[in-house]
């Protein structure tokens, strides 16, 4: 069976896997400066709160940015075949990954390149990367080659790669990253993560649900911000769907932050966000721990807000927002109203047991861009 088995629901499977990570970021859709830029300012965000050394960093800066360099060199113009950037942080190892289009006639070329790379010693990687820097032997895309001996040297050359066939003309070009903290820069075998068959599994489960952002990590408001800049610029022009997208992803992460169990000694709640599309819908997902004594409040305030009409709805808001003696569980009752306003359909949920005390919470909203 897959490692992506599809019985628990999207939310919680995509959760699932990324469980045992610290961060995981994955971007799947067009490139553009502004969204480069935004992913290595979410990644910053990150090893600052954790207290990442200044020479991770840099490493790992390095390389996000070859990488991401890279997919928008190489990226599809028409949408069609979508590029992909994951970054993910475990036990005080980053991984980075990266899928982008190749044409087929290239892979010979590349794959030589990748298998030299692959044979040399630091030293005479170092060499190689001066010879090809003074040789000019550069691609045509320009300095493809020497972004990758970078990649290489920067992360001691734990690099492993994969060509997977889309038509006669084009193939996927997996690239992948451990940067680990050790000199030798050994990569840990103890992580299904960095095997790219799993890469590519999960790379082929988001390509079929359309998923577009995930983030696994601790939710707070610096987060936030940085995720809704990113789902801003890549729905700009969109007009009236990216504000009603925008605002419920407002609600929806605002839910996380406020709502769910606080991740002990860290600055935020754990859990997961993503937006996936399917023809003209844009489904918004979370999934965030809860106390099992909160469920069956919290399906009551869901049924009966998806028990309402359209009438019957604004006359719940109206008296909920004028009860000037809001608290908690009110202030959580007017957002729930207001996903099921802005989005116009029933919303989503389900729950999955964790241990005695908490359970962990999926949530869904869809918004049809045909009906606004």
């Amino acid at each position: 069976m897959s490692p992506y088995d599809q019985k628990q629901g999207l939310a919680f499977e995509l959760y699932d896997s990324f469980k045992s990570a610290d961060l995981s970021y994955v971007y799947h859709g067009q490139f553009t400066q502004k969204i480069t830029d935004l992913i290595i300012m979410l990644a910053e965000i990150n090893m600052n709160r954790t207290g990442e050394s200044a020479k991770i960093k840099k490493r790992v800066f390095s390389i996000m940015v070859e990488s991401l360099q890279n997919i928008t060199r190489h990226q599809d113009p028409d949408d069609e075949y979508q590029g992909f950037f994951a970054i993910e942080q475990k036990e005080g190892n980053y991984f980075i990954t990266t899928v982008n289009l190749i044409h087929n006639a290239n892979i010979a070329h590349v794959e030589g390149l990748l298998k030299k790379i692959k044979s040399l010693t630091p030293e005479e990687l170092k060499i190689y990367y001066k010879s090809v820097l003074l040789e000019n032997e550069l691609s045509s895309k320009g300095g493809a080659g020497l972004g990758l001996i970078e990649i290489a040297r920067k992360s001691n050359n734990n690099v492993s790669y994969h060509f997977h066939p889309i038509n006669n003309d084009y193939s996927y070009f997996y690239f992948h990253t451990c940067i680990t903290p050790q000199e030798e820069g050994e990569v840990p075998n103890d992580t299904d993560l960095v095997q790219i068959d799993n890469i590519f599994l999960l790379h082929q489960l988001l390509r079929q649900n359309g998923v577009q952002i995930i983030f696994n990590g601790l939710f707070n408001q610096e987060s936030l911000i940085n995720l809704l800049n990113i789902i801003e610029n890549q729905m700009a022009g969109l007009g009236r769907l990216k504000r009603v997208v925008f605002n419920l992803m407002v609600e929806m992460l605002q839910n996380i932050v406020k709502h769910g169990i606080k991740a002990s000694d860290k600055d935020g709640n754990q859990g997961i966000f993503f937006i996936n599309r399917k023809n003209s819908q844009y489904i918004l997902n979370t999934g965030n721990y809860i106390l099992i004594n909160a469920k069956k409040p919290l399906i009551e305030k869901i049924e009966y807000v998806n028990s309402l009409n359209h009438e019957q709805l604004n006359d719940y808001y109206n008296s909920c927002l004028f009860d000037f003696q809001i608290d908690n569980s009110k202030e959580s009752g007017l957002g729930l109203i207001e996903l099921r306003m802005k989005s116009n359909n029933k919303l989503e949920y389900g729950f999955h047991p964790v241990d005695d005390e908490k359970l962990f919470f999926t949530f869904k909203v869809t918004v049809d861009s045909q009906e606004l």
